[in-house]
């Protein structure tokens, strides 16, 4: 069975959580037969290379609108590729996509990964709701990433009877362990307990709320590291140098080997984004799967399906610096409690976020289409 995923952005040109997601789709429904293939654009590099086992094909992005890349040759890449595909497998939210589909002409079984509610562009989402709208009708399945975003979503209500939920998932076998020299070197840098954040730094991502937690006197004493670059990356340090965070510490994009050793080292994550852009939450799942108590906040997607309140974790409420400060001095105080917390955040991802189930998942609804 072929399968062609589509989306904006991909490896090696960018490590957020949906390509994240994609890679672990590929590798997972891989191993059960399906041969993947990823379309994507690029402004520079190769126009193909082999990844992990599937190939992805970069066609040259001419020009970008609101984070939206468009690209004429994708358009005509799609169109070959599709037909070559059992089935077309669209990451969602990404406007040019919807506008290729039909400009290629694409009639294949097709399902649609939502990630996220279009949040931020306001004007520009009222231009595009008539192409949404007819996209998400005219593909053959839609797929939530938890059930609280399917819950939460207008959107998704709208389509309710065509969407399921298959839930993110986490291959640890590829977490491989990292050499005693690189976990000594973090270890040596910020001690046996610290709180972690991984991720891209970006508006949504609530970054101002967990500074100003700390700005309060009796949470400033926390060590916080900030792991990831991103376009609000010296906004945040300068407002740390304001506030005076000297136990704060932001050490930029990190490889695999630094990012595992910080995860096994921290004593527990901290995710303080405030917006439903952040559907689901990649790097929180990758706390759970190591065993981490977590802190987060209540905002509707898949970030609190992760994270259970009072079982995994803590979760407070959004854009609400004194509510994340307690929370941090709530397992800060308490060690035998955060660790109850993340042993049970590590059964919880063993039970439903494994890369496997995932993968098993995804391979039964593309069987399911390519059977109609």
């Amino acid at each position: 069975m072929r399968v062609l995923h589509f989306y904006k952005t991909y490896y090696p040109d960018s490590w957020g959580g949906v390509e994240q997601a994609i890679r672990q789709m590929c590798v997972g429904t891989g191993r059960l037969g399906v041969d993947n293939t990823v379309l994507t654009l690029r402004r520079d590099g190769p126009a193909r290379i082999d990844f992990e086992g599937h190939v992805v094909h970069r066609a040259q992005q001419n020009f970008e609108i609101a984070s939206t890349g468009f690209s004429l040759g994708a358009i005509d890449k799609l169109a070959h590729l599709a037909r070559q595909a059992d089935v077309v497998h669209y990451h969602f939210p990404w406007p040019f996509m919807d506008l290729a589909h039909f400009m290629a002409r694409v009639d294949k079984p097709s399902v649609v990964t939502y990630h996220s509610d279009i949040v931020r562009q306001k004007n520009l989402l009222r231009l595009y709701a008539p192409l949404k709208r007819r996209f998400l009708r005219s593909v053959d399945a839609i797929v939530a990433t938890s059930p609280n975003y399917l819950a939460s979503s207008p959107v998704l209500q709208q389509f309710a009877d065509k969407t399921r939920v298959i839930t993110f998932g986490l291959d640890k076998a590829g977490y491989h362990q990292p050499p005693a020299a690189v976990t000594d070197k973090w270890r040596a840098r910020f001690g046996g307990r610290f709180f972690l954040f991984v991720g891209v730094l970006r508006y949504y991502k609530g970054l101002h709320i967990l500074l100003e937690a700390l700005a309060h006197p009796e949470h400033a004493q926390y060590p916080v590291v900030i792991v990831g670059a991103g376009p609000i990356e010296q906004e945040l340090r300068q407002h740390a140098a304001r506030l005076g965070l000297e136990h704060v510490h932001f050490v930029g994009a990190v490889d695999e080997d630094d990012k595992i050793a910080l995860l096994q080292a921290c004593y527990a994550m901290v995710f303080p984004s405030h917006l439903r852009s952040e559907a689901f939450g990649i790097s929180l799942l990758e706390g759970a799967m190591f065993g981490k108590p977590m802190i987060s906040s209540e905002i509707g997607t898949g970030t609190t399906y992760i994270n259970i309140d009072n079982e995994t974790g803590l979760v407070v409420p959004p854009d609400d610096p004194p509510a994340f400060g307690a929370a941090m001095r709530a397992l800060w105080d308490d060690p035998v409690r955060a660790a109850d917390m993340g042993r049970r955040a590590g059964a919880r991802y063993q039970e439903l976020f494994t890369a496997e189930r995932m993968a098993l998942n995804y391979h039964g609804l593309y069987s399911e289409l390519a059977a109609v």
